[in-house]
């Protein structure tokens, strides 16, 4: 039987397991949106959209909770910030989502599209990590988070390939400014997920 990490609390950790799984999900949609080259994936981006306000409702009762709560599962500090960081990870993907959009983007480059399935394997290990910490054992919640630092290092390498092709290939100006712009946001997408990992990580020092 699994060793519990962290005091039971079940409404937070049901809290912060449903704003994982909403950022696995708008990712997961934000891929497939990148996979298509139809009007109809423009309809995706409202789904994303309501997964985001979806997790500002739940990011919300987190921290209704964390005011009314006396005895919290670990330092009501830390559980802010793991809602917060959480919530900016889907926010992230949010952003590309409607920018995409705006952009009216036709074509996705093979990097844009790498770099989606990344960030999809990223929030999958947010997930598995968030899930972990009220379980335990804390090796699965460090596991998982040094693999998504090892995902953030291999979209860094992957974000500077791209944009380096970018530039290095003929593209109309227009062109060149809507994916730099994206670029950007998908690597700080992934930074958003290593930001999740680092407080998951020091919550699992200080409590393992």
């Amino acid at each position: 039987m699994p060793i519990r990490l962290l005091p039971r609390d079940e409404r937070f950790f049901e809290l912060f397991t449903s704003l994982a799984t909403k950022s696995v999900e708008a990712a997961r949609t934000l891929a497939e949106m990148y996979g298509r080259r139809d009007d109809d994936r423009w309809q995706l981006v409202e789904v994303i959209k309501g997964l985001e306000h979806e997790a500002d409702e739940v990011t919300h009762a987190i921290v209704t909770r964390l005011d009314r709560s006396f005895i919290t599962p670990f330092d009501p500090e830390d559980i802010h910030e793991l809602a917060s960081r959480l919530d900016d990870v889907i926010d992230r993907v949010d952003s590309l989502a409607r920018r995409s959009r705006i952009f009216r983007i036709e074509e996705v480059p093979e990097g844009a599209r790498l770099l989606c399935e990344i960030i999809h394997r990223a929030t999958i290990q947010v997930l598995a990590a968030v899930e972990a910490l009220e379980k335990g054992p804390p090796s699965t919640v460090l596991l998982a988070c040094r693999e998504i630092k090892r995902l953030e290092e291999e979209g860094d390498a992957m974000y500077y390939l791209w944009l380096g092709r970018l530039f290095e290939e003929r593209h109309e100006p227009l062109m060149v400014i809507k994916w730099k712009e994206l670029y950007d946001t998908l690597e700080k997408t992934l930074d958003s997920a290593e930001d999740a990992a680092n407080v998951l990580e020091s919550v699992t020092i200080k409590h393992g």
